[in-house]
């Protein structure tokens, strides 16, 4: 079917509005919460052109209104009572707020296939219920839309396909390609992960392996995939967002990209219309207005609070509100520095016009006896070499990246090599994406190589800024897997992460070098073989090496800030 167009819209989505109340009174009621202000909850089952109708949860502020709409759109569970009393928290300041479940997910109706129906296609699902919301005789007809992560994705999606009333978004820790930071990150499947995170929220019986399977026929990145991927059309995102990234998230990469696309080549009400701000913090929407990051304690300036900027950017997208959000610095960044040590500098926001901001790239090479250097290595052969064994892997425990916290756990494994920088003598800055070019081999026909970076502090701890995973079949390119050629050395360039670091006189630096970070990283069974969604029953042990010679170089390319 047809998306209906701006000018029959409103006809066609008000004739479906009638048979809702039906509809809510069939739905079974969670638990009574009372809400602040008034506000009412009601759930609804929003019909999709195909006549699929979808789960969401209106929180209706007290009055008669019209208002603007919020819109969310998640897989996850929005039925816990703190979700509920925060989606009621922001209807109380004059919002109808939309929390949607995608189709096949929780109680909403369909077939599970992940994002792909909130996509660009045949079916269009986010599209549809903005004009659904912007229809309904207490909206106002502008929409707005929120959150982060899945949320954030969801977003992206969304303005691709440009619903007419669609007015400004706010994301918070967003993505771009599911193939490349969602499901596949370094070219790493992660099915067991995905499975537990996302096919179990599917309605039907079986709908998550089918979903999972679906994706596996795909291993390399093909057309299945760039149908998943928002970077091919910023120029079709034509509206206003605020974006939130994190430093100690490897999505910070999606936070970044969203707002330099739609910043530099978005349509002509995305252009010069973005605004960026880069935190201290993990991974998540409810977390930038604390202090307490991973191990470390940041001042409180570090704070940021959300909710309340969030809604001054939609009081003017979508009331009209003069509060001036829209003449705020277009990036705001924080610059992490040591913690605990007296006059030590960064821990301090910045501003810029655009970003990344200025740096120069800067080599840190890797050499023999676990260093790290800004010379280059002479030796004619030089190589580190250790075991990769699936069957004991490194320790990467829980199911966000560990960022912030003391990696030397990871970094004693046997299996795990280190090369550490000597002791600074004045401040270094690196702000903007660190990336490694690895000179390495393996006897096995795939590995993966993880890469770390890490500020040392006097006293041994090695807090974890960033890191990455590259599966060596994929090293010349997501499009082609190619075997390892056994005990020959290749080349992998790979983006280890966004950072915005000084690191203070006494510290020092250091580069992890890992195959196996178990349970974040799926341990990969080296042999070479398609990913399965049950776990591998046979491994491949591998000596693998990594170069530090004249001709083979590996080494750490940082973002340096120049001193001022």
């Amino acid at each position: 079917m047809k998306a209906p167009t701006p000018v029959i819209r409103s006809a066609v989505y008000a004739a479906v509005a009638f048979g809702l109340t039906a509809i809510c009174n069939a739905a079974e009621p969670l638990p009574k919460l009372e809400f602040a202000d008034g506000v009412v909850e009601q759930h609804v089952m929003i019909p999709m052109r195909d006549g699929v109708r979808l789960s969401a949860y209106l929180y209706t502020p007290a009055g008669k209104g019209p208002w603007p709409a919020l819109y969310q759109q998640r897989y996850a569970d929005v039925t816990a009572a703190g979700t509920r009393k925060h989606h009621a928290s922001l209807a109380a300041k004059g919002y109808v707020v939309c929390v949607q479940s995608f189709r096949g997910a929780q109680k909403s109706e369909g077939t599970f296939d992940g994002y792909r129906n909130l996509a660009w296609g045949e079916r269009q699902d986010g599209y549809d219920t903005v004009e659904w919301l912007a229809a309904q005789p207490w909206c106002t007809g502008k929409i707005g839309t929120f959150g982060g992560s899945q949320a954030g994705y969801a977003q992206n999606f969304l303005a691709v396909t440009q619903p007419p009333h669609l007015t400004a978004q706010y994301m918070i820790d967003t993505g771009l390609s599911l193939y490349h930071e969602g499901y596949c990150i370094g070219g790493a499947f992660r099915p067991q992960r995905l499975i537990e995170g996302m096919g179990n929220t599917a309605g039907e019986p079986g709908a998550g392996v089918g979903w999972m399977q679906r994706m596996l026929a795909h291993p390399t990145y093909d057309a299945y995939w760039a149908d998943e991927d928002c970077t091919k059309h910023f120029d079709k995102m034509n509206v206003p967002c605020f974006t939130v990234g994190s430093w100690y998230d490897f999505m910070c990469t999606g936070s970044v990209q969203s707002f330099v696309g739609r910043q530099q080549r978005g349509g002509p009400q995305s252009r010069g219309s973005q605004q960026l701000l880069i935190g201290p913090w993990l991974h998540g929407s409810n977390n930038k207005n604390q202090t307490k990051v991973g191990d470390l304690e940041y001042p409180e300036v570090a704070k940021f609070e959300m909710d309340a900027h969030m809604i001054r950017w939609f009081d003017h997208y979508l009331k009209g509100i003069d509060n001036g959000v829209e003449r705020e610095p277009t990036v705001r960044y924080f610059v992490m520095g040591a913690l605990g040590e007296a006059d030590a500098p960064g821990n301090t926001w910045r501003t810029a016009a655009d970003f990344p901001p200025p740096a120069r790239d800067t080599a840190y090479y890797l050499r023999d006896g676990g260093k790290l250097s800004s010379s280059p290595p002479t030796q004619a052969a030089s190589k580190t070499t250790y075991r990769s064994d699936p069957a004991r892997p490194a320790p990467i425990v829980g199911r966000g990246f560990p960022g912030a916290r003391d990696a030397r756990d990871y970094e004693t494994h046997p299996d795990v090599r280190t090369f550490t920088s000597a002791v600074l003598t004045e401040p270094v800055e690196w702000t903007g994406l660190v990336r490694a070019e690895l000179f390495a081999s393996s006897t096995a026909p795939d590995t993966d190589f993880i890469v770390r970076v890490s500020d040392v502090y006097p006293d041994g701890r090695s807090i974890l800024l960033v890191d990455m995973v590259r599966r060596a079949r994929f090293r010349d390119g997501f499009e082609q897997e190619k075997p390892l050629p056994s005990g020959e050395p290749v080349k992998l360039t790979i983006p280890v992460g966004w950072v915005s670091q000084i690191f203070n006189r006494g510290h020092r630096i250091r580069v992890t070098i890992g195959n196996t970070g178990a349970p974040f990283y799926e341990v990969n069974p080296q042999t070479g073989g398609p990913v399965t969604i049950e776990p591998p029953s046979q491994t491949v042990v591998a000596e693998n090496a990594v170069y530090h010679e004249s001709a083979r170089a590996s080494r750490i390319l940082a973002p340096l800030v120049p001193a001022k």
